[in-house]
């Protein structure tokens, strides 16, 4: 087995048996849906009043759940290990850094792509009970949102977290660096949902923003191309690739062998 997989094998099996990691991670996945029920029981929704509405704040909340799903155990990867003293000692293993990095970084992405599948199946859910019609403004975009978009984005947060939580002595510490970082993805959706033409014609290319902008526009009925969603996915995809290989430098530095 490729010594990446191990590293990834080692990570599932140690954070599958973490119950409050993985309660946390379904609560902070399952949030939007439970706050879209509500709006969708209130009265003005209820008589018919904007099902987009709920559409728009259900693509924050997923864009903020892909983003964020695997930040407990990108945290505990890496911090958590420092903390514990167990990291020294796995690097000293015959893996390289890349590796060690890479691997913990598939094991991260799987829980995240976890908590993405629950946060969706929790709006579909959420919508068919309290606002059947939103469903059919979903239409067929739904599965470009999840490839060409929510998926790469849980990558490049798997990635992000884990550079993160590898500059952080404690898992504490670690904590109150992403739990700013998660905001990111909330603040440009947010801002996105007010100020839609505000990104232009080149949303595509840009991470976050992109993917908000794939999932607005689907709402909206505006057409969006094939290669649009490819070159989005491969952006965004593409941008985990240096933020993987700074985590691969920090893990380098002597101040962590020293603890």
């Amino acid at each position: 087995m490729r010594p990446y997989l191990t590293v990834a094998q080692k990570e599932i099996r140690d954070h599958v048996r973490d119950t409050r990691s993985l309660m946390s991670t379904a609560m902070y996945a399952l949030m939007g849906p439970v706050v879209v029920m509500l709006v969708s029981f209130s009265r003005p929704v209820a008589e018919g009043g904007r099902p987009g509405l709920l559409l728009q704040m259900a693509s924050v909340f997923a864009l903020v759940a892909a983003f964020a799903g695997s930040m407990n155990v990108a945290m505990d990867a890496m911090a958590g290990e420092r903390e514990r003293r167990s990291l020294v000692p796995l690097l000293l293993n015959p893996v390289s850094r890349f590796d060690f990095v890479l691997g913990k970084w598939i094991a991260a992405s799987l829980f995240g792509l976890g908590a993405l599948a629950l946060n969706l199946a929790g709006f579909l859910a959420a919508l068919g009970l309290g606002a059947p019609g939103s469903l059919h403004a979903l239409s067929g975009g739904v599965w470009l949102w999840v490839l060409a978009g929510l998926t790469p984005l849980v990558l490049l947060g798997s990635a992000i977290h884990l550079l993160v939580a590898a500059g952080s002595r404690t898992a504490k510490e670690a904590h109150s660096w992403l739990s700013m970082v998660v905001f990111a993805p909330m603040l440009v959706g947010m801002f996105l949902v007010f100020f839609p033409g505000w990104i232009g014609s080149w949303w595509f290319v840009a991470p976050v923003a992109g993917q908000q902008s794939l999932i607005a526009r689907s709402i909206a009925g505006q057409p969006v191309l094939f290669v649009q969603g490819a070159v989005l996915a491969a952006v965004t995809v593409a941008a985990s690739v240096p933020v993987l290989l700074g985590a691969r430098r920090v893990l380098n530095r002597d101040d962590l062998l020293a603890g």
